[in-house]
């Protein structure tokens, strides 16, 4: 499998504290079916989550080495995790930020709760530069949850979407559950990826995942979501 979000650059956001933290998670996710992983840091602007591309670059490389040094032998790659922004070209455009891989596919968050003004107009902006631009767990968001014909909305102008396997779980409560469940039957989702923080994580949360979603869709489309579609993104 291939996991395209996640926060496991060390010491960079609110995911893995230290590279030994980093080392032993992406173990766990090798032992769990991983076979490479783009890593994707939050980026905020004018946060304390706005560490730079060349920055995030020699983490990655350092990371390169240890996983070798402790023979595991998951892939890596560098995206970024990108708070939605008017300035979100330009920051991709001067190599302040990382699209996902290098490639024209970018992950994008919006507000939890409340509302960005005008999120759309960015992304269309985006889309006709030639980025795609995938939304990061779009069950999560409470205007999404209290509106699903904003799903609809982003969908007809070429968004995709990509949903948190801890969803299926109720880890982000039984709303964002019920919008994921949604999400699966009605064929929404491109991507199914881990988000995964810290190493004091249920994997077998994972499996019990697995076989809800396997009640919603065919184990053909579970493989296209967690292997076949983002193998396609990292290549």
């Amino acid at each position: 499998m291939v996991d395209i979000h996640n926060h496991l650059l060390y010491g960079i956001d609110d995911g893995s504290k230290s590279i030994e933290d980093s080392i032993d998670v992406l173990k766990d996710l090798e032992k769990n079916g991983y076979t490479d992983v783009i890593l994707t840091p939050h980026f905020i602007k004018d946060s304390r989550y706005s560490n730079t591309r060349s920055n995030n670059l020699e983490r990655l490389e350092i990371l390169k080495k240890e996983l070798k040094n402790n023979n595991i032998s998951i892939n890596l790659y560098l995206g970024n995790e990108i708070f939605i922004d008017d300035d979100i070209y330009s920051l991709l455009e001067d190599d302040t930020i990382s699209s996902l891989n290098n490639t024209n596919y970018i992950l994008v968050e919006l507000p939890m709760s409340g509302e960005y003004s005008g999120y759309q107009e960015v992304f269309k902006y985006l889309l006709n530069k030639g980025y795609k631009v995938v939304l990061a767990h779009p069950e999560r968001y409470l205007s999404f949850q209290e509106d699903f014909s904003k799903v609809y909305e982003l969908e007809n102008i070429g968004v995709y979407f990509q949903s948190n396997i801890d969803s299926l779980v109720g880890k982000y409560g039984p709303i964002a559950e019920k919008m994921i469940k949604r999400l699966l039957k009605e064929n929404k989702i491109s991507f199914l990826a881990t988000d995964i923080h810290h190493k004091k994580h249920n994997y077998d949360d994972w499996k019990v995942a697995k076989k809800k979603a396997l009640e919603i869709v065919t184990e053909e489309v579970y493989d296209t979501l967690t292997r076949i579609n983002p193998s396609q993104l990292v290549d």
